[in-house]
């Protein structure tokens, strides 16, 4: 299932959710049950060999072990019973238990690790209606492996319900508990900050809390609600408005269930097939305008709608083509197709990139440009870059078959595969995160800047124009004003596709579900937004006899005549 999300961001997200999905195996076994983590520095032994619970129920040390042994949900049994449970000598690694003036605030420390701040609002509302100013306070570290995540459910809806469900890496396998006074408290207008510190190699992490699941039957999940991240560099600080169970999610993903990912796999498929459909006839309406007036913009856009065109194409043969050979088969065949792919995928970014410096030269260095060659010295970079980097990810035999473990709900692990790089390639993330990360991430910040520019002159222009329009014929000026704007708004969102800025809503999958549905939709039908846009183009080359268009100074005769330069 994790073909379609490869697509959409070609490897540069499936990467992510593979790191994610391989990690969260800490979830799918309870383990040998065990005490409180035993803290000697960094060090925290697991092992339970030598506890024995009966010693004494009431002992805060056999808690956790006793609970994991129980019928209901551990977890509720550990936060109930760590409140009435008698700590046995004065010191328990991993473990604090302390009672706290309400009118203060509190602090703790379990381990050298990790820190707790509560503020005196919230000791407060713990309390309740008790007249004693004391409070009970207990924090404790837990090994992860005692969260078992629930199997992914199906939705009807493709907006979830619940609060996002997270997945990744626990960061040093450590879950923190905290527990204060009598009353769950939740909804804090003054949130408690926990300190887990980490070193210079956790690049991610978001501050995540354990909420059980509906079933009660021991599951539940990772759930962000109501808890913000911040990493100053050497700890990530939680501020979180409920106490609960709470971790770090290092390289964290948002995960999705085989409904949806069957939903987004016909969406790309469906997407994918009309772009080809539609870009073949931009293809033709370009031909046709290069043939009644010979222009160098048309020509980019022929150039760019071309590398689009063998991008979903080549995506779709990698997948099919996948299908149809054996499993542990590779062949020159797929090889060949990932080598298409990838140097399709590096075209249409180079052709975005030269669409946005065309942009600049046109609005920044004005008109009346010559260069000599100017298509041809284009068409070096735009295909040779890919070309030149192609022949070399082959020479070193970078390319096969791309293979992906996945799991449906009722976690039975499969493979997806696609033409693509091949899984055995030892260097195969430095490639592609070099090729498929860094190199859309900057064409997409400088045409960002472009369109940011594109948008200036527009306001530039109506200013300049809104000062010299008579205010007798208001109406018919409002009206006018209101048509521009249109106009307007359409160039910019027609800019925007040319210039492949809907590939940067890529962030947006890895924080919720309809941001994977919005860049599934749209980066799908790329071709289509292109096919609009040449129509646009056919419609701007017609001669028109409104005066508003034949007015020197208007935006549109300024845009018509950049785009014919």
């Amino acid at each position: 299932m994790w073909i379609t999300l490869f697509f959409l961001t070609l490897v540069w997200f499936a990467e992510t959710q593979a790191g994610g999905r391989g990690s969260s195996n800490q979830g799918k076994s309870r383990g040998t049950a065990g005490p409180l983590l035993t803290v000697v520095r960094d060090s925290y032994p697991t092992s339970s060999a030598t506890l024995k619970p009966t010693v004494s129920h009431n002992n805060c040390e056999f808690v956790l072990d006793e609970c994991l042994k129980g019928d209901v949900p551990w977890t509720r049994c550990y936060e109930d019973r760590i409140g009435s449970c008698v700590q046995k000598g004065r010191f328990t690694p991993g473990f604090v238990r302390l009672r706290v003036n309400s009118s203060q605030e509190a602090e703790a420390s379990p381990t050298f690790n990790h820190r707790i701040h509560i503020p005196s609002s919230a000791l407060r509302k713990s309390r309740g209606t008790a007249s004693n100013e004391e409070v009970l306070l207990v924090a404790a570290v837990i090994n992860s492996t005692h969260f078992k995540l629930s199997p992914p459910r199906k939705r009807r809806m493709f907006i979830p319900a619940q609060p996002i469900h997270m997945q990744g890496t626990v960061m040093g396998d450590l879950v923190l508990a905290v527990r204060a006074g009598n009353y769950a408290v939740r909804n804090l207008s003054q949130p408690i900050k926990l300190t887990f510190t980490h070193n210079k190699q956790a690049v991610v992490g978001t501050c995540v809390f354990w909420q059980e699941s509906e079933q009660e039957d021991g599951t539940g999940h990772w759930s962000t609600e109501g808890c913000d991240t911040n990493d100053n560099g050497m700890e990530f600080v939680c501020s979180c408005n409920h106490m609960s169970f709470f971790a770090v999610l290092v390289n964290p993903v948002l995960t999705v269930d085989e409904t949806n990912a069957v939903t987004l796999s016909y969406i790309t498929y469906i997407g994918s097939a009309l772009s080809v459909i539609f870009t073949v006839i931009s293809l033709i309406i370009y031909i046709c305008l290069q043939r009644r007036r010979p222009e160098k913009a048309i020509g980019v856009h022929m150039h760019l709608t071309g590398a689009l065109l063998c991008l979903h194409l080549s995506f779709l043969l990698s997948c099919f083509w996948v299908r149809l050979v054996n499993e542990t088969e590779e062949g020159w065949v797929c090889r060949g197709l990932g080598l298409f792919l990838h140097w399709s995928m590096l075209a249409t970014f180079s052709w975005m990139a030269l669409e946005g410096f065309h942009l600049y030269l046109l609005l920044v260095r004005v008109f009346n440009i010559y260069v000599r060659r100017y298509l041809l010295k284009l068409s070096l970079v735009g295909w040779g870059f890919p070309t030149l980097t192609v022949l070399v990810c082959g020479i070193v035999s970078v390319y096969g078959k791309y293979s992906l473990e996945v799991s449906n709900n009722n976690n039975q692990n499969s493979t997806a595969q696609i033409c693509w790089m091949s899984s055995q390639f030892p260097q195969r993330l430095l490639v592609s995160y070099i090729t498929t990360v860094a190199l859309p991430c900057l064409v997409i910040l400088y045409n960002s800047c472009m369109l940011g520019l594109v948008v200036f002159k527009l306001w530039e222009l109506r200013r300049d124009r809104g000062g010299t329009e008579s205010s007798s014929g208001w109406k018919k000026v409002n009206k006018e004003k209101r048509s521009r704007l249109w106009k307007d708004c359409a160039t910019v969102l027609g800019l925007s596709c040319v210039l492949g800025l809907p590939w940067g809503l890529a962030s947006t999958t890895y924080i919720s579900l309809p941001g994977i549905y919005a860049f599934t939709i749209i980066n799908s039908l790329q071709g289509v937004f292109l096919f609009l846009w040449s129509l646009a183009l056919t419609c701007k080359s017609r001669p028109d006899s409104n005066s508003s268009v034949r007015d020197t100074s208007s935006t549109q005769k300024m845009m018509t005549t950049s785009f014919n330069n």
